[in-house]
């Protein structure tokens, strides 16, 4: 069985920082893509930022210049560094992969269990 295990939100002022991470437990033969994505209550879940296993990123307009995503493939880990934030960034974050854990060559999609993010004014 494999979990993304989700860690790192909580309450923070705005124009501060906080860092998400991201673990994939259990047997994994390989990670493709990893993102990480965020509802608000009332919205619809939405991409915040995605990178490749070679490292290419792509990022949400709304956070462009402000969150970094990253990843250490040794550790099968994803990481969200969330700066300057502002309220309208809460939301729960959810972790998300593309990964094979019985099989090489069977991927499946994966989605951790959120982490609640607020931001206060």
């Amino acid at each position: 069985q494999v979990q993304l295990v989700e860690s790192g939100g909580g309450l923070v002022q705005a124009g501060g920082s906080l860092r998400l991470s991201c673990a994939a437990s259990g047997r994994v033969f390989s990670i493709n893509a990893m993102a990480w994505y965020r509802q608000a209550p009332g919205k619809q879940r939405e991409l915040v930022a995605l990178i490749t296993r070679g490292g290419t990123t792509n990022y949400a307009d709304s956070v462009k210049g402000r969150f970094t995503i990253s990843r250490d493939n040794a550790k099968n880990t994803v990481y969200l560094q969330m700066n300057s934030l502002k309220p309208e960034d809460t939301a729960v974050y959810y972790c998300n992969a593309d990964l094979a854990h019985d099989l090489p060559w069977r991927f499946n999609n994966y989605w951790g269990q959120g982490t609640q993010v607020t931001v206060s004014s």
